[in-house]
């Protein structure tokens, strides 16, 4: 019986359902010395703990720097609380400050507006490619368009993609997957010279500022937002772009196949993106911090102590989602599921990142419609503390 949770175990990524049953079933608070965390596993637990942010607080959450070794934070310095003003990472008022910045960005018309360019590059990408018959889902066809939509919405320049690209994997590493020391030291080195990029990308919009959101944040700098704040958003919103909403994707595309449910018809498309994301989501869980001791189910959670909340074992709560292993794809309920958040912390970007699911989706089943695995190929997930994403997933049409 796996006792514990372990990011170093392929199936703590890949295959963790039967363990987090147990949990559920027998262990719904449970303290996890691997993770150095207590971790809550029913889903009317974990929806209460995003809606309590008196008791289970934001602050510091997302700052993973616990795993880095003295010398690593040496080298960060100041930047060793990476995302300390980060919207997800903060408590109210700062939280609603930042957010009412943020959400101007985020207007249902301005999302709208994204559909034809994400659906373009989508195409673009598979005129090139369809003749093939042949490709690496992963890094030939579930990132370029999410990495060229978020780049343009961010106001980074086409040429700098593939350097953002590179260096936003190396800081998802550093700060919420383990590495050896050696490895720290190298990723530190990526992650201060991504931060000196973003950094000048904002002193330049302050100078002349353009029609991207990298400019709509700098002009409220000193009067809503500081200069910090800024690089920190427009480096995490990167991050989702780049990463989180791709790696969805292949999930997403992974579990079609292998539920023989390729293509999907249109008109199922926003259902099936739904349950994807309940059945195999790209987020695993928040962390939060407990800021008064907490009981629940017997357990106490100690004041200061570090919480997950596994919104992955939620997803397959069998209270809420009734035979929650099986994929169905007009499930009435899979809109539930909690891989954006809930409440004060539901993802800002979460209507954008929906509307480049279904629309890859869309365009996909149609221009790839015998789409399947490549026969004798592995299937291997990244290791992660806080995330679900393929490290490839060979494909021919």
């Amino acid at each position: 019986m796996i006792e514990d949770f372990d990011v170093g175990s392929d199936w703590h990524v890949a295959a963790p359902y039967d363990f987090l049953r147990r949990l559920r079933q027998d262990r719904p608070v449970f303290r996890s010395e691997h993770l150095g965390a207590y971790v809550l596993t029913r889903y009317a637990d974990v929806r209460a703990a995003y809606g309590d942010p008196r008791r289970f607080s934001s602050k510091g959450s997302l700052t993973i720097s616990r795993s880095l070794t003295r010398e690593t934070k040496e080298k960060l310095g100041e930047h060793g609380s990476f995302l300390s003003s980060f919207v997800a990472n903060v408590d109210p008022p700062d939280h609603t400050r930042l957010r009412r910045s943020v959400s101007r960005a985020f207007t249902p018309r301005a999302v709208a507006a994204m559909e034809q360019a994400f659906r373009r590059l989508n195409e673009e990408l598979l005129d090139r490619l369809e003749a093939r018959g042949r490709a690496d889902f992963v890094s030939e066809i579930g990132h370029e368009p999410s990495i060229k939509l978020t780049a343009r919405f961010i106001g980074v320049p086409e040429a700098d993609e593939a350097f953002v690209q590179a260096h936003v994997k190396d800081w998802f590493q550093l700060f919420l997957s383990p590495q050896p020391p050696d490895r720290q030291l190298e990723l530190a080195d990526s992650f201060l010279t991504y931060l000196d990029y973003v950094d000048r990308l904002v002193a330049a919009r302050a100078k002349d500022p353009q029609d991207d959101f990298t400019s709509l944040m700098t002009s409220l700098i000193g009067a809503e937002l500081t200069h910090r704040e800024v690089v920190e958003l427009i480096s995490t919103i990167l991050l989702g772009g780049n990463d989180t909403v791709p790696n969805q994707l292949g999930n997403a595309v992974l579990r079609l196949l292998r539920e023989d449910a390729w293509p999907v018809p249109p008109e199922l498309v926003p259902n099936a993106v739904e349950e994807c994301m309940r059945i195999d989501g790209a987020a695993l869980g928040s962390f939060r911090y407990a800021v008064t001791d907490v009981t629940s189910h017997g357990v106490t959670i100690p004041a200061g102590s570090l919480v997950l909340l596994s919104t992955d074992s939620a997803a397959h709560d069998e209270s809420v989602f009734p035979d929650p292993e099986r994929f169905l794809i007009d499930r009435p309920n899979a809109a539930e599921h909690m891989v954006f958040g809930y409440g004060i912390h539901f993802c800002v970007g979460a209507a954008l990142g929906r509307l480049q699911l279904r629309t890859a989706l869309e365009v996909l089943g149609r221009r790839l419609p015998r789409l399947r695995f490549v026969a004798g190929e592995p299937i291997a997930y990244r290791r992660s503390l806080v995330g679900r994403g393929l490290a490839a997933l060979a494909v021919e049409w």
